[in-house]
């Protein structure tokens, strides 16, 4: 253990413990080493204390004691932030895992979710009605972290991001206050949330337009990496014309074991995961002008949209060495294709990726002041992922995300998505991202939070 750990007055933490309906947490607890990891096992932190929260009121009293004990508060959903933003040293943990809860209304596709509740939890209550909320790709994923971000995935393309079907939410305020946020009570926060990250208090719960998701035509094909060049070619064109129902992104990987055939295994391919989420005939029409191109695997059909979202969480997990980077790019041209094979050829580990998810249809079309994030005209959100379970390979996979990074980012459009970013961006990184809506959400963080209590982030610092 860490021996510069904050020591904590002991009667104040008991009075904490007596005011809460969670528990409380500190360095020496059987449960510490445990309670204080993350999703990214690169993250290796020790707070002075984390308190586990069952409500709102257990917030509260949890940011009113970090303040008087001078403690700096990282705010922890599903704590699958690449960056370990749900996590810090000398600080307060502030868990939201006991504010679960999904409530469907299917009259009017309304859906109420806890500011802890994972995304495969709000998955399998909408699947009962045949709905789903748009929200990111892989089903273990924290909904409060992927939303504060903007939230793009599967469904982006036909129903926008996650903040594009933020109606309302419920926030605790810097200062203890607890407001609801929708169109007409605070507008500017709730303005701020949708796309602006952490920064303006801590969300206990949302609200959420679903659409008629119910079975969708998924699955994975695959190429040789060597064929990188043509079908990023193909795939590009193909997302110009398709319809806004096909979602999926285009990925580099290498296959790192089952439940892929053997002969397939510790094999580099140029993929794409397809998710088509309208009529199940046209879904297979599209999928046949994949197969034309010949892949050399595929398992694509119809499935469940909850089965499309979990697909890959058991080649994910919790505990992994990973390392990020993010671009966006407006195509995929000829250099970006050779790039990508180049890099592609040098994937470092059997779990590292690059990702290529299109953002063009209903995400694009929206104004791009109408949400902090400010992105619309790109075509794809890029990410560059570094991931492996040994430590020891951990230079190995950072270089290797930097380098691809360093070699496309000339193509980009500038920017990225912060969702896919460690923690440690410039500043000037964070305002690129934001664009002209930085200054807009500068304003906000200053009349809301203007000590910066909420900074464990990527930060917009107050005027």
């Amino acid at each position: 253990m860490d021996k510069s750990i904050k020591t904590l007055d002991s009667s104040a933490v008991n009075m904490l413990k007596q005011q809460i309906g969670g528990t409380v947490v500190l360095p020496g607890d059987p449960v510490y080493e445990n309670s204080r990891k993350v999703y990214n096992a690169m993250i290796d932190k020790y707070p002075a204390i984390i308190v586990y929260c069952t409500n709102a009121g257990d917030v509260i009293k949890a940011i009113k004691f970090a303040k008087q004990n001078e403690l700096a508060i990282a705010v922890r959903g599903g704590g699958h932030n690449g960056g370990g933003l749900g996590v810090c040293n000398n600080g307060m943990v502030i868990d939201l895992s006991g504010i679960k809860y999904v409530r469907v209304d299917p009259a009017t596709k309304r859906v109420r979710v806890g500011g802890g509740n994972l995304l495969h939890e709000v998955d399998n209550a909408t699947h009962t009605f045949g709905l789903a909320v748009p929200a990111g790709v892989v089903s273990t994923t924290g909904v409060g972290g992927l939303v504060l971000g903007g939230g793009l995935g599967h469904l982006s393309r036909k129903y926008g991001l996650s903040v594009d079907n933020l109606l309302e939410a419920d926030l605790v305020l810097a200062n203890g206050d607890f407001v609801t946020v929708n169109e007409k009570n605070y507008p500017d926060l709730f303005w701020a949330i949708k796309g602006g990250g952490g920064n303006f208090g801590i969300v206990t719960s949302f609200v959420f337009q679903a659409y008629n998701v119910d079975m969708v035509y998924g699955g994975v094909t695959l190429w040789p990496i060597e064929q990188t060049e043509q079908i990023m070619a193909w795939y590009d064109k193909l997302m110009d014309e398709a319809p806004d129902e096909l979602g999926g992104f285009i990925a580099l990987l290498e296959i790192p074991g089952p439940p892929f055939p053997e002969n397939l295994h510790h094999k580099k391919f140029c993929a794409i995961v397809w998710c088509f989420s309208g009529d199940l005939r046209e879904g297979e029409k599209i999928i046949n002008r994949a197969r034309e191109m010949k892949p050399v695997f595929e398992h694509v059909g119809p499935m469940p949209f909850p089965a499309m979202q979990s697909m890959f969480d058991g080649l994910l997990v919790p505990g992994l060495q990973w390392y990020w980077k993010a671009d966006f790019f407006k195509n995929l041209s000829p250099e970006i294709g050779s790039i990508s094979k180049k890099f592609g050829n040098t994937i470092p580990t059997p779990l590292s990726q690059m990702h290529l998810y299109p953002i063009n249809g209903a995400a694009g079309r929206v104004n791009s002041t109408a949400t902090p994030w400010i992105h619309r005209d790109a075509k794809y959100s890029g990410v560059f992922i570094g991931v492996d379970p040994d430590p020891s390979n951990n230079e190995k996979i950072t270089s290797w995300c930097k380098s691809f990074w360093n070699e496309l980012h000339p193509y980009s459009s500038g920017g990225s998505y912060l969702n896919f970013e460690m923690k440690d961006e410039s500043d000037e990184k964070i305002r690129n991202s934001f664009g002209k809506n930085y200054e807009r959400l500068r304003k906000v963080k200053t009349k809301y939070d203007p000590e910066n209590v909420f900074r464990i982030n990527q930060n917009i610092r107050p005027a």
